[in-house]
């Protein structure tokens, strides 16, 4: 059995002996610093913690950012057994033996098994491979912590049953804090002491920490229990002595890790981005770090081509003199050529046409083999016998040394490849080649006159439904194209928290489920369509669930305090708009938003009612002219005064300007279909029906059942109603 270094054996001699860092691990999620990103209110972690809902992880990141912290608030949160193995010292017979425990504790006592392995990274293939199948029955649940790549370190299978998440580096201000806990703190800290911490001290601990709170208290303890005490018991520790305790910046940098690959990706994007600053720095870095000049050198020469190319031929020429140069003298003076040679690309010209050599490749591909234009095969070989050769004309006897010719096969005539920039060399000869390409197409392509197309006009279709059949889509369809048009133009970031307003399902937070695995998804749901959403709720994985909440402004105002959301949106149906609760719900979602919060919504009202559909399909369907269309004249008038009336709409757009939204507009018509039977007339025309006490109510009977006729003799058939969606778009600039 390992030993479980979760637990402690209560003896205040191994507390009060043991390090800053380890004394001041938080013991709840309230006291975790840093990783808001993860963790903060409505993140997705921290739902799954409190709700000891946790599934298989892997905790990836630098050193001393808190993976095995967070595993050890996991254990005290958890009602599983909790068990730890360090990978760097535990060999497959521990692995088996916790494997086993975990099998006898499910069996005997149906109790579940969080297993925790350090380092996982470094167990070996054998040792991953004999983890999967336990992992994948449910027996273990497995968190695995690393500061390696897990896409590059850990069993590919592992990882796909596992949820990953990404911890930084803690920032200055999450340092600060840590530094200020330890100096307050009295039962684990240095709070019984007086302890003076100069601010520019304080401020280089954190500086050169690197972002690793574990380096920092480090530094801190040397510190203080290196510092000779003043007269009056207290420690003053300046400057000076910040800097003999954390000595230099260590440079986090592994040649084989991600460390290595983040840098050199870094320095190539900021010579693609022209930044001569931020190329020389990344340059130091690597340097500093003992990165093999030579794979600098060829990473700039892949840049000289990808990133540079044809604006500026010459740069590859001195990416290559530089590094021959660099060959010659070597280090020190070698990092001259390297800083020249860095320097010239970032300032240069750039252009990536080249990569049109990869859209010809997909075409060679794509395409069934392209035989050669018998002008340009070789006519050494098969001239006399097969004309090879023959027509080919000799550029270099033609003014200028060219002459329009046919050099792509037959089937590529109008193929364009390359694509030319406007910069430096290749934007000087760019008109040239379009000239050319111009001139070129025209001599080899022959206009063929063609027939005018005809129209010609026929009879109307009498069978209406066969001709709708060929455009209408089905609902479902319709319904997520609407859903993927909601969410489209959202930045999103995998941590984000999105709240979706009036889902009638779970098609409206599908785009969201999948784009925020970091964060969190709430859907305030209508009192008619919370159980259905709690249905649909069965069909996903625990930890892949949205919150439910009531769309009532009094549920949304009980939502933790500390809880915002990057984007909110949802379609809003055209009636909610005169619902008194709706104004008064954005007062309280602006204050639930951050500095840049998005919202979207789509804003569906119908353009023509029953009325005007009826008549429509009457005209389409029917040549009967003795309808007496009198009455359905009368109610097409009072259903466009009824659904032109943008009053409320305007309101709304006025409130959210006020409350400091910057929006935009876009507006489009779509058709519904839908086939007239006893359910619809009911929903339109029966007691209590909102078109019928708004559009009916001056009706009389009479009139009432000559509508309900006229609906019924097109039973069976469809008819269609125009919707007008508004997406708003919308920036939060408080």
């Amino acid at each position: 059995m390992a030993k479980d270094l979760f637990a402690f054996n209560g003896e205040q001699l191994i507390q009060n002996n043991a390090p800053l860092a380890d004394r001041l691990r938080p013991k709840t999620l309230d006291e975790f610093v840093g990783q808001d990103h993860i963790l903060a209110q409505g993140r997705l972690l921290r739902r799954s913690i409190i709700a000891d809902k946790v599934g298989n992880l892997l905790l990836y990141g630098p050193p001393g950012v808190g993976k095995t912290t967070l595993a050890r608030i996991i254990a005290s949160n958890t009602l599983s057994h909790f068990s730890i193995l360090n990978a760097a010292l535990a060999g497959i017979k521990d692995l088996r033996s916790e494997i086993e425990s975990a099998i006898d504790r499910l069996n005997k006592y149906g109790k579940r098994t969080i297993l925790f392995i350090d380092e996982v990274h470094r167990f070996n293939t054998a040792q991953q491979d004999a983890l999967l199948p336990w992992v994948e029955n449910g027996t273990l649940t497995l968190i695995g912590a690393t500061t390696e790549n897990p896409y590059f370190e850990v069993n590919k299978a592992l990882v796909s049953r596992s949820r990953l998440f990404r911890l930084k580096s803690l920032n200055s201000k999450a340092l600060h804090q840590l530094l200020n806990r330890a100096l307050s703190d009295k039962e684990r800290g240095y709070g019984l002491k007086s302890i003076n911490l100069a601010s520019e001290a304080e401020d280089h601990l954190v500086d050169v920490c690197n972002g690793d709170a574990r380096v920092l208290l480090n530094a801190l303890e040397l510190a203080v229990e290196s510092t000779i005490a003043n007269l009056d018991s207290s420690i003053s520790i300046d400057l000076k002595i910040a800097e003999d305790s954390i000595q230099e910046r260590a440079v986090l940098y592994d040649q084989k890790g991600d460390a290595h690959f983040d840098t050199i990706s870094a320095f190539i994007k900021s010579l693609r981005g022209s930044d001569p600053d931020a190329a020389l720095f990344w340059l130091a870095q690597m340097l500093e770090a003992g990165e093999n000049p030579r794979f600098i050198f060829r990473r700039m020469l892949i840049a000289a081509g990808e990133d540079i190319g044809l604006a500026d031929p010459n740069a590859i020429v001195i990416v290559e003199s530089c590094a021959a140069a660099f060959d010659r003298i070597g280090l020190p003076e070698g990092i001259y050529p390297l800083a020249q040679a860095t320097l010239y690309l970032a300032l240069t010209e750039k252009s990536n046409s080249v990569k049109a050599i990869f859209k010809a490749v997909q075409k060679v591909k794509d395409s069934q083999k392209q035989n050669v234009p018998s002008h340009l095969k070789d006519a050494n070989r098969d001239q006399e016998a097969f004309g090879d050769g023959i027509g080919y004309k000799y550029p270099h006897s033609f003014s200028k040394n060219w002459v329009p010719q046919q050099y792509l096969p037959d089937s590529l005539l109008n193929e364009i490849f390359w694509e030319p920039t406007e910069h430096g060399w290749e934007g000087q000869r760019r008109s040239l080649v379009n000239d050319r390409r111009s001139e070129q197409l025209a001599s080899l392509v022959e206009v063929e006159q063609q027939n005018p197309l005809t129209i010609t006009s026929g009879k109307v279709d009498n069978d209406f439904e066969k001709r709708l059949s060929r455009n209408v889509l089905p609902e479902g369809e319709r319904l997520k194209n609407l859903a993927t048009k909601l969410w489209t133009g959202i930045n999103w970031k995998k941590n984000h928290r999105v709240l979706v307003l009036s889902p009638s399902s779970l098609l409206w937070s599908l785009t969201p489920l999948r784009e925020v695995s970091e964060g969190g998804v709430v859907l305030a749901v209508s009192e008619d369509n919370y159980p259905r959403l709690l249905a649909e709720l069965d069909f996903l994985a625990p930890m892949e669930r949205p919150l439910l909440i009531d769309s009532k402004v009094e549920s949304i105002k009980t939502l933790e305090e500390n809880l915002k959301f990057e984007v909110i949106g949802g379609r809003i149906p055209w009636k909610v708009f005169s619902e008194t609760n709706f104004s008064k719900l954005w007062p309280i979602l602006t204050e639930k938003s951050t500095a840049n919060t998005e919202l979207s919504l789509i804003i569906s009202n119908p353009s023509s009612g029953p009325a005007l559909s009826l008549k429509e399909s009457i005209d389409v369907c029917s040549h009967n002219t003795n309808t007496d269309f009198s009455l359905l004249n009368d109610l097409i008038c009072k259903e466009e005064t009824w659904l032109n009336n943008q009053e409320h709409k305007e309101k709304f757009i006025l409130q959210l300007e006020k409350l400091g939204w910057n929006i935009s507009f876009e507006e489009w018509t779509e058709l519904i279909y839908q086939k007239v039977d006893s359910s619809i007339i009911k929903r339109w025309l029966n007691q209590g029906s909102e078109y019928r006490e708004i559009i009916l109510k001056n009706c009389n009977e009479e009139e009432l059942n000559q509508l309900k006729k006229l609906f019924q003799s097109l039973n069976g058939r469809t008819i269609k109603q125009r919707l007008i969606h508004t997406k708003l778009l919308a920036k939060n600039k408080n």
